[in-house]
């Protein structure tokens, strides 16, 4: 077995170990959220996205749907997108929305710790060195969440009449080049570094 091999498998074990640990919190959490989210608007309670996984492989990532059933328009919101419902708009803030892909990280599509999955659509927008973040499995929380955590408002502040032009040119570029680094630099003191950070940002 390979270095790169076995560092993916202990990686992949460590994964399994801290969403079983954590699932007797997580899991009566969950359940509370999907009941505010069922209660205060119509539609489903999980939002299913298509993203890309390890080697480009298309997955369905889930999240609590923190928009109104079947809205339409761009797929890169402002703080104040009229879509995001009262519940969504603070379970955004929270990164809250995000605990449901605890499952895809089970499955395997998906590690705790790793460069944030991006909608296939914009795969056209990758440089070729860019494609390497590709090479490893996403991950729930990410090292360029603490450049971008709160991307609507960094957006929101520019101002820009086409969001998603604005995405593509001004913050996906500089998300992969932090999303790069971690794949080049990746060790488990890093994302123990990363998950404690992430830890901590939620309760401030």
């Amino acid at each position: 077995m390979t270095r790169s091999a076995l560092r993916r498998r202990l990686k992949r074990a460590g994964d399994v170990a801290l969403c079983v640990v954590t699932l007797p919190i997580t899991a009566p959490v969950m359940g509370v959220l999907a009941l505010a989210v069922k209660a205060t608007s119509p539609g489903p309670v999980i939002y299913r996205a298509k993203r890309m996984g390890r080697d480009g492989e298309v997955f369905e990532l889930f999240k609590f749907r923190t928009m109104t059933a079947g809205s339409a328009g761009p797929g890169v919101t402002r703080s104040g997108d009229l879509r995001i419902t009262s519940v969504g708009r603070w379970l955004r803030a929270g990164k809250l929305d995000e605990l449901p892909q605890i499952l895809n990280v089970l499955r395997g599509e998906m590690s705790v710790v790793g460069p944030r999955p991006e909608d296939p659509r914009y795969l056209h927008a990758y440089t070729e060195e860019q494609r390497a973040v590709l090479t490893v499995a996403p991950g729930m929380t990410s090292a360029a969440l603490f450049h971008f955590g709160n991307e609507q408002a960094f957006i929101e502040r520019a101002c820009p009449d086409d969001v998603e032009a604005f995405y593509l040119a001004e913050i996906l570029p500089v998300k992969l080049a932090i999303e790069l680094h971690y794949v080049r630099e990746w060790g488990l003191r890093r994302d123990l570094g990363i998950l404690a950070r992430t830890v901590g940002a939620m309760f401030t």
